[in-house]
């Protein structure tokens, strides 16, 4: 959870110290200009939000890693991917946007550190641990700070032990663990595609070049 708190507070960060001309960029997610970036993290942040408070009694059915899905990548078909660029959009202005995010978010990161970590909530018809949901996020907050600062060369970086915690995940839902010559930071961008391996990193993956990328769902 400590994790959790930490990544979240860095992408926050990293939003809010943005220059208004920084949101017309691309960001590292395939078609996202940053400021549908900025926009899909709204609705991630609501959605924490939504499953803290949704309690369940049921047993858990996954844990931090099974909560995620390998699914097929993107092919921009999905409705709510076409809808974040026309919600993003019409916020008109940066600043109105970073308001937004900046005070849904803030709620996010507080109800995350009152949240009891053995308590159960669901989400998407599944239930786990409030610290097992809040562990699965990791992934999601350290993947999209990488994907803020893409191509903004200044951009500040995920904290390293986030980058490492989420490299882990990473692992743990592949079933199989990087090369350690790969730093966190390129096992995250080589293992979810958001770059293609070198012929260097190729030759270091072996079997596993094969299987990257994995897309997370």
């Amino acid at each position: 959870m400590d994790h959790f708190s930490r990544s979240w507070t860095a992408l926050l960060a990293a939003v809010e110290g943005l220059p208004d001309k920084d949101f017309g960029r691309p960001s590292g997610c395939a078609g996202w200009l940053v400021r549908d970036l900025v926009c899909h993290l709204v609705i991630d942040a609501q959605d924490v939000l939504i499953t803290l408070v949704t309690p369940e009694d049921a047993e858990p059915t996954v844990d931090a890693a099974t909560y995620w899905k390998l699914v097929e990548p993107p092919t921009g078909d999905d409705p709510l991917d076409a809808l974040i660029p026309r919600l993003a959009a019409a916020y008109e202005e940066p600043r109105l946007l970073r308001f937004h995010l900046d005070d849904v978010g803030r709620a996010a990161g507080r109800a995350a550190r009152l949240a009891d970590p053995a308590a159960r909530v669901g989400t998407q018809d599944e239930v786990l641990t409030a610290g097992d949901y809040l562990s699965a996020y990791v992934i999601e907050w350290t993947l999209h700070h990488l994907d803020l600062v893409a191509h903004l060369p200044e951009g500040p970086e995920p904290p390293a032990e986030t980058l490492a915690a989420a490299r882990g995940l990473l692992e743990r839902i592949a079933g199989t663990a990087f090369p350690a010559s790969l730093s966190d930071r390129d096992a995250l961008l080589v293992g979810t595609g958001r770059r293609a391996p070198t012929a260097a990193e190729r030759a270091e993956l072996g079997d596993l070049a094969g299987r990257v990328p994995f897309i997370l769902g």
